[in-house]
């Protein structure tokens, strides 16, 4: 059983340090009670305390790690029922559907593998592949596997509820960390077997949420943790309902039953990958650990992945980039050099108007907190001493042969600050608007 706050309390150290983020270890505990911290923030907890605090401290939803390596993926371990409370933190899972009898297993997989996007410093990039066993033949089921394995990075998800074909090749993959699906009320002593000796994840199956609490308690009180549920819905209204259920009673009620994440259906929903698109968007706003579509084609994925790294981003952080020199376009010696903030927005919109252009441009972006122009110009964090004392450490003037820095119009206030602190540099006022920089550019002269 959980423990309450005060009983957490009992158990800490009593600093009132604030080196956990909160100013006194009643608060500490408080919010570890309520699953809104971690214990390890905690440095100064004794080994004991620790032990007892471990159901307390367990985010109320499980992590579940599926895959090996570079590319394995985390879903799970939410403590908060909306973004603006606090943050989600293992994005949800895109998986491609695919069975053992298909005869283009290779080239479907390259092709997904291949669909990444690198955007505010992160890989963009559907993770899975959700491989059914339609042959019924563990030997076809296993080759299938290993045609994903050998052709791209994408971590499995072994599909087939007969644990006398799933069972060797788990075994045999057992290295990549699959997941496995599923374990029903049928085979779930079976299923327990295999998981417990893989040490694979595991998918539990219901047909509705009671079976699944059943089966999830059953699993647990034998050991297995890592649990993902399918609660059976295979509609819209089902799927929504069930995973807000889901998460309302691991968080709010402190269910154990159903702290874990939901494993989703998209294409089971839409006839066709547009319509299991739009399905998709709804479930990585409410909820869905793993969404499964037939299909991964850039022009539907893209808005899937732009979707899930919008929500699973702080949302009392700005996204940014990261300082320094960016060189677009190959720029050389004569290129010339703008600057502007690290507010991601503005990175994007500037760099991409300074590509368009097809003039090479050296791009320095000063460290803002992610705030835009205009917000930190007026806040001192994008002054002409500050920008001053950037561009002078940088490293820029080693680059080039010139002295002309372009900075944004809307901040032409600190060209006489900028002066000052780089004397014989020629600070360039470029235009307001974002779209004004390739006529700029073309017709810029150091």
């Amino acid at each position: 059983m959980a423990l309450t706050g005060i009983q957490i309390f009992k158990l800490l150290p009593k600093t009132n340090c604030g080196e956990c983020g909160v100013p006194t270890c009643l608060a500490f505990a408080m919010n570890l009670a309520a699953g809104k911290a971690e214990l390890d923030s905690c440095p100064y907890v004794s080994a004991e305390a620790r032990e007892q605090l471990a159901e307390a401290s367990a985010p109320p939803i499980r992590p579940v790690t599926i895959g090996s390596g570079d590319t394995a993926v985390k879903v799970g371990g939410e403590t908060v029922l909306f973004r603006h409370e606090k943050t989600f933190f293992n994005p949800c899972a895109f998986a491609g559907a695919l069975k053992d009898t298909d005869g283009d297993i290779a080239d479907k997989v390259k092709r997904w593998a291949k669909l990444q996007w690198e955007r505010v410093g992160l890989n963009l990039r559907p993770e899975l592949v959700f491989l059914t066993c339609a042959s019924g033949d563990a030997g076809k089921f296993a080759a299938a596997a290993k045609a994903v394995t050998d052709n791209s990075d994408l971590s499995l998800i072994l599909a087939c509820e007969d644990p006398a074909v799933l069972g060797p090749v788990a075994e045999q993959f057992k290295d990549k960390k699959p997941l496995l699906y599923a374990a029903t009320q049928a085979n779930a002593d079976k299923m327990c077997a295999i998981a417990g000796a893989t040490g694979c994840p595991l998918v539990v199956k219901g047909v509705d949420l009671e079976d699944v609490m059943a089966l999830t308690a059953e699993l647990t009180e034998a050991g297995l943790k890592d649990l993902i549920i399918d609660s059976g819905a295979r509609d819209l209204a089902g799927i929504f309902e069930d995973n807000i259920s889901t998460r309302r009673a691991a968080l709010l009620k402190g269910n154990r039953a159903l702290g874990f994440s939901p494993i989703s259906f998209a294409n089971a929903v839409g006839a066709d990958l547009a319509e299991q698109t739009v399905a998709a968007a709804a479930m990585v706003a409410k909820y869905s650990g793993i969404i499964v579509l037939d299909d991964f084609q850039a022009e539907s994925i893209f808005p899937l992945l732009l979707e899930r790294l919008n929500i699973y981003t702080d949302p009392q952080r700005p996204m940014t980039v990261t300082q320094g020199i960016f060189e677009i376009g190959g720029p050389g010696p004569d290129s010339p050099v703008a600057i502007t903030t690290n507010f991601s927005l503005t990175y994007f919109i500037v760099s991409g108007e300074i590509e368009s252009s097809r003039v090479p441009t050296w791009l320095l972006i000063k460290d803002t907190e992610g705030l835009s122009v205009m917000t930190a110009w007026a806040a001192g964090k994008f002054s002409g001493d500050d920008v001053g004392m950037f561009v002078k450490k940088s490293g820029i003037d080693q680059k080039v042969n010139h002295k002309s820095l372009i900075i944004p119009g809307y901040a032409a206030a600190i060209a006489g600050d900028l002066e000052e602190e780089l004397p014989g540099w020629n600070i360039m006022i470029g235009p307001r608007e974002a779209g004004h920089l390739p006529k700029f550019l073309k017709e810029w002269k150091a």
